[in-house]
């Protein structure tokens, strides 16, 4: 056997991988260091969210309310989606809700590169567009937190 097949023998998926099952995620998300580096990149976008992006929507700061009076649809919108983010934010790091929060995140992302595009001429297009590649790589790695958070709410309707 050769150093190459030695090698792919040992870094073959293995199949419970491709049924979505917690092995798998923990196939996904490999040692330790990667499962601490991605929390990490969570904290940080959580961060970025939370201070960066919805701070100055629920603020009102007038940057905020410029852009969004120019969408034309008003305060309300910016408070929306400053909630929104805030609320992406916090489920960032709230471990039932890993994937959930980045695949909604990914959706604003969607909703703030087609805004950038037909409203603001794609001037700050690439701010959403590199958002989206981290969330997908939490969105994908996190499987794991929906099938809790799926288990968590069976629990809670079986008592009921």
């Amino acid at each position: 056997m050769t150093h190459t097949a030695a090698t792919a023998t040992t870094t073959a998926v293995p199949p419970a991988a491709a049924t979505g099952t917690a092995a798998s995620v923990a196939t996904r998300t490999g040692s330790g260091r990667a499962r601490a580096s991605l929390m990490g990149l969570q904290i940080v976008l959580a961060l970025f969210y939370a201070f960066a992006s919805a701070a100055p929507k629920l603020l009102g700061l007038d940057a905020a309310a410029d852009s969004f009076d120019r969408i034309g649809f008003g305060d309300w919108f910016m408070y929306l989606t400053g909630a929104l983010e805030f609320a992406g934010a916090v489920a960032l790091v709230i471990p039932v809700l890993y994937q959930v929060a980045a695949v909604a995140m990914i959706g604003l992302m969607i909703g703030a590169t087609v805004t950038q595009i037909t409203v603001f001429d794609g001037r700050n297009v690439a701010t959403p567009v590199i958002l989206i590649l981290p969330l997908a790589v939490i969105a994908w790695a996190r499987g794991d937190s929906t099938t809790a958070l799926l288990a968590l709410l069976r629990r809670a309707v079986d008592r009921t």
